[in-house]
């Protein structure tokens, strides 16, 4: 005997009641998939506010470190770790089979780029077939990392309802962007108003409900699909002004202007002007790689996101104009690159921070290799380099020394981290590149500095 319409929305609407007053009396058991740079403070924060947590994450290391109570990432104190898994209500696993018992869901996965700077959905694919393998009635779930527009609808839900269950009524699915900046000391998680877009009304209400939970300002939205191009813009907005930015500087260099003073002249503007700053390209793991997305997508509809495109274009090659800079700064100094002693400053992606995802420094460093210099990197917040899905420099860092500079050729400050800053290490340093404006113009005494 089928169900009546009647009985079956007052069923669905019992399922969503139930699961909104378990949000509310923070009964509610939250499981956060990827427990990175994204998902672990997500994690910490629900944990803060009462709710019971369950981290899943494929790599034993992690889960093993947060049952210790550790952080394996430098700007998330082990003080919050421990009181979060050690003496409140979290905790970490590598066993997915225990994702039928969160009533909440959040996908916090990465989403690389394939070689063609095409998009890399394996792992939210995965974790889609994992979630759908033991996806139960009264589940939310959300997606959190950053896709193209229609990624939710096509990939998860297609997924989902395969199951036979139907979203809104047995289960419910939205997306809500990440918006982390590690080290930010201004904003965290709690504090950055959070975007919620659902596949329907019920999934929308339900997801609202839960982020309410944890954090201070909750944005709706009318769309899975405006919540994910809404991500993708905050992205391509700074991508396109930092390539603009990066484009001024080699032709400012080129009039022998300092793009670094025009800039601060400019900004003096109270209106209209918002200050981007040259670098030496792009790094973590949203600007470089997020307008791709969009790109590849808006391309599959028969238009061209141009601008996203050349933006690409010049952030992408400033690791080479740096380099090129290097080759001919020495040349100034009757030195070749070939045979050169280079230290690179930084290979975090920005300052006083240990993400080195995406950096434009490991690139600068490969690039002075192939060109023939002996190269080396210093970098307080990450001693050891570490192997990533491009790169492996097997090198460890120098010592942040004035003795150490001295001992090199050349120095190219690739990130400004706040070490780097102090005078005192470049007073006997032959010729500093400097792509951050980080260094005094009159720290380096017995050498020369160029800004580029």
């Amino acid at each position: 005997m089928s169900t009546h319409p009647d009985q079956q929305a007052s069923v669905s609407r019992g399922v969503q009641r139930e699961l909104l007053q378990r949000i509310e009396s923070r009964t509610a058991k939250v499981g956060v998939i990827g427990l990175g740079y994204v998902g672990l403070p997500l994690a910490l924060l629900f944990s803060e506010n009462d709710f019971p947590i369950i981290g899943f994450d494929v790599d034993p290391k992690k889960v093993d470190a947060l049952t210790r109570g550790a952080s394996y990432i430098k700007h998330i104190g082990v003080e919050r770790v421990a009181k979060a898994f050690l003496e409140r209500n979290a905790s970490a696993t590598d066993d997915f089979s225990r994702l039928s018992e969160c009533d909440a869901l959040i996908i916090a996965v990465p989403t690389p780029l394939g070689q063609h700077r095409e998009p890399d959905l394996t792992y939210i694919r995965t974790t889609a077939d994992a979630v759908a393998r033991h996806l139960r009635r009264g589940q939310l779930v959300v997606l959190e990392s950053t896709t193209y527009p229609g990624t939710t609808r096509e990939e998860l839900l297609s997924r989902f309802e395969a199951t036979g269950m139907k979203c809104g009524e047995d289960f419910f699915l939205a997306f809500s962007p990440e918006r982390e900046d590690p080290g930010n000391e201004h904003f965290n998680t709690k504090t950055i108003p959070k975007i919620v877009g659902g596949i329907d009304q019920p999934s929308l209400e339900v997801a609202v409900k839960l982020y309410e939970g944890a954090i201070d300002r909750v944005v709706p939205v009318s769309s899975a699909e405006v919540a994910e191009s809404g991500k993708l813009l905050e992205n391509i907005f700074r991508s396109v002004n930092i390539a603009l930015v990066n484009e001024l500087k080699v032709v400012f260099d080129r009039m022998n202007i300092d793009v670094w003073e025009v800039i601060e002249a400019a900004k003096t503007k109270p209106f209209g002007f918002m200050p981007f700053y040259p670098g030496p390209g792009l790094g973590g793991h949203c600007i470089p790689l997020d307008p791709f997305y969009l790109s590849w997508k808006a391309a599959e509809h028969g238009v061209w996101a141009r601008f996203i495109e050349l933006a690409g274009e010049i952030n992408t090659s400033m690791p080479r104009y740096v380099v090129e800079k290097t080759a001919a700064a020495l040349n100034d100094a009757g030195k070749s690159m070939k045979g050169s002693r280079v230290l690179v400053l930084g290979l975090s992606y920005k300052a006083d921070i240990d993400d080195d995802r995406e950096s434009p420094s490991f690139e600068i460093l490969e690039l002075l290799q192939e060109r023939g210099a002996d190269v080396a990197y210093c970098d307080p917040h990450i001693p050891v380099a570490r192997r990533g899905r491009k790169h492996d420099l097997n090198l460890t860092s120098m010592p942040c020394t004035r003795e150490s500079f001295a001992a090199f050729d050349a120095i190219v400050v690739s990130t400004a981290h706040t070490a780097f800053k102090d005078a005192t290490l470049y007073r006997d340093a032959k010729l500093v590149i400097d792509t951050r404006n980080a260094v005094p113009r009159s720290a380096v005494t017995t050498g020369r500095l160029y800004k580029a």
